[in-house]
Order: C-alpha cells, then sequence, then structure tokens
C-alpha cells in the first residue's frame, strides 16, 4: 500500500493516464461537435483506426512527422466524410453505416499492413514526439511532470477542450450548429445551411479523430498493429455521453478511463495478485458502467440521428 501511496507511483501514474487520454480526447471532441449537430458516428474506432495506419505508414515512407499527423488527419477526414455523406446526402442510418465503416477499416488497414510487412521484412517501426517541458510548471509535484512535461499534441488538446467550449457556448457560429442538432428545420427556416454545417462538422470529427489515431501511432507508441486502437472509438463515444457533450467534463472523462487504463500497468508494475484479464478488461468494464449510470443524465441533441428532408413537413 505505501508503494502506491508514495510520489514516484503517483506521479507516473498521474503520466501515464494523460498519455493514454489523449487519443479519447481527441476523438470525444471531435464526436461532441459531430453529434451537436445532429451526426453520430459509431465510426469512430474506425477512423482512429484509419488515422493510426496511414499517420504510420506516411511517416515511416517519408520520415517527416509533419507529414505523417497530415496523412493520419487526411485519413480521418476522408472516412468521416463518408460516413457523412451516407448520414446526410443518403439517408441511411447512422449505426448501421457507423459499423459498417468499423469492418471495413479494420479489414482495408490490416491488409495494407500486411503487405508492408512484407515488404519491409520485419515490424517497422519509426520515431515518436519529443517531450517538451514548461518552465517552472512542470516542477510542480506529481501533477508538474504529468500535464506540463508532454509533447506538443498533448498541449494543444488543451487548447481545443477550452477552444471548442467557446465554440459551442460563446460563438454565433456554435449556437448554429447546435440550433442544427436540435431542431434543423427551424435553423433551416432562418436561413442556416443545414447539410452544410451537417458537414463540416463531421469533417471535424474526422479531423480530431484522425489526429488522435495519428498521435496514438506515431506520437506514442513508434509502431502500428492490426487493430491498434483495441476499442479507444468506442471507449470516446461513451465519454461524449458521461461528460455531457461538455468539453471540459469531457477532458476528465477521458481522463478518467486514461487512468484505468494506466492502472493496469502500474498494479502489474507493483506485482498486484491479480488476473491479467481483469487488468485488460478493467477499461471496457468501467465503459459500461459508466453508461449504465449515464442513463438518466442524456443530454442528447433532440434530432440526433435523424434525417432531415428539407421537402417534407
Amino acid at each position: 500500500m505505501s508503494e502506491i501511496l508514495n510520489v514516484g507511483f503517483l506521479t507516473a501514474f498521474l503520466s501515464a493516464a494523460v498519455r493514454m487520454s489523449m487519443p479519447i480526447t481527441y476523438a470525444a471532441l471531435g464526436e461532441t461537435v459531430s453529434e451537436k449537430a445532429g451526426i453520430i458516428n459509431v465510426g469512430l474506432e474506425a477512423v482512429m483506426l484509419s488515422g493510426a495506419f496511414f499517420s504510420f505508414a506516411v511517416l515511416y515512407y517519408t520520415g517527416s512527422m509533419i507529414l505523417g499527423f497530415l496523412g493520419g488527419i487526411l485519413a480521418g477526414v476522408i472516412l468521416s466524410s463518408l460516413h457523412a455523406f451516407l448520414a446526410v446526402y443518403l439517408r441511411q442510418d447512422h449505426n448501421v453505416s457507423g459499423v459498417a465503416l468499423n469492418f471495413f477499416s479494420l479489414g482495408i488497414t490490416s491488409f495494407l499492413f500486411g503487405i508492408m510487412v512484407k515488404k519491409v521484412g520485419s515490424l517497422p517501426q519509426t520515431e515518436t514526439l519529443p517531450t517538451i517541458e514548461i518552465p517552472l510548471l512542470s516542477d510542480i509535484p506529481i501533477i508538474g511532470e504529468a500535464f506540463f512535461s508532454c509533447d506538443i499534441i498533448t498541449y494543444l488538446c488543451y487548447f481545443m477542450v477550452f477552444a471548442i467550449w467557446f465554440f459551442l457556448k460563446k460563438s454565433t457560429w456554435g449556437l448554429s450548429l447546435i440550433s442544427v442538432g436540435e431542431n434543423p428545420r427551424a435553423a433551416d427556416t432562418v436561413g442556416i445551411r443545414v447539410n452544410k454545417v451537417k458537414y463540416l462538422s463531421a469533417i471535424f470529427n474526422g479531423f480530431m479523430s484522425g489526429l488522435g489515431g495519428a498521435y496514438l501511432a506515431i506520437g506514442q507508441l513508434g509502431v502500428f498493429s492490426e487493430n491498434v486502437t483495441s476499442g479507444r472509438g468506442y471507449i470516446a463515444l461513451a465519454v461524449v455521453v458521461f461528460g455531457q457533450r461538455n468539453p471540459v467534463f469531457i477532458f476528465l472523462a477521458a481522463l478518467f478511463f486514461g487512468a484505468a487504463q494506466a492502472l493496469q500497468f502500474r498494479l502489474q508494475a507493483l506485482g498486484v495478485n491479480l488476473p491479467s484479464q481483469f487488468f485488460n478488461g478493467l477499461p471496457y468494464l468501467l465503459t459500461v458502467v459508466v453508461l449504465l449510470l449515464s442513463t438518466k443524465k442524456s443530454s442528447e441533441p433532440a434530432a440526433l440521428g435523424q434525417p432531415y428532408i428539407r421537402s417534407m413537413r
């Protein structure tokens, strides 16, 4: 017990929690904006996985970290835009199209990675992002190293949390986006281009989720493997519900799930005598518990997942 309470353990644990929460936070923030506009994308896993693979492939073949992230973002935007096309233009069921994208992404990334490994002849690896310490703040005990001795993408996430909060709560454009998700016909009546807003929100979701997947692969791991996201897209969906679609609460909720993932590694390192299956399944068990506890706190937009047909009254 004393080992768990010492400063070194707490610092390492919190640092790991922050690192592991970042991909989930990015995807959940993107999904929040998308859902506020009425589009639910259960294909977040697909978007993150595609972002992870293509960022890794581009970085490996070009040696450019910037191009790697751009490749992951572009892959995420394309896949999320495809989902928007199916859901908005073709008016297909949001959940069905999202699940289809999950299967498609898992298959195509596994196939392409197999070709990549065959050509290389071994498991390819890339560099990862360097750590940037913020003077004075990084010296704060426990939280300093966890929150202020990170990489540039983590610091960007802090900014995005408050930027999205400001956009949704304080800006005219954000209020217009929310009105599309709540009552698209009323929004259309006052001159808001409903479908354009939906497409833009989906593109932003692809940007954020693709960036989250890219960060996982090339920002943290430096390797890619089949299904490397391991359900993080589904966890991000739970985080959106648990965080009540509020960017600040979402960040805290993602940090909670990141802590659950970090805990399994820290306790195993301390030799805690519990089955490995318990540690591996802990984040997903918490996902189920969170969804059960969040059923009465739903803050979903009134028109979430519903097709909008302008000609119908």
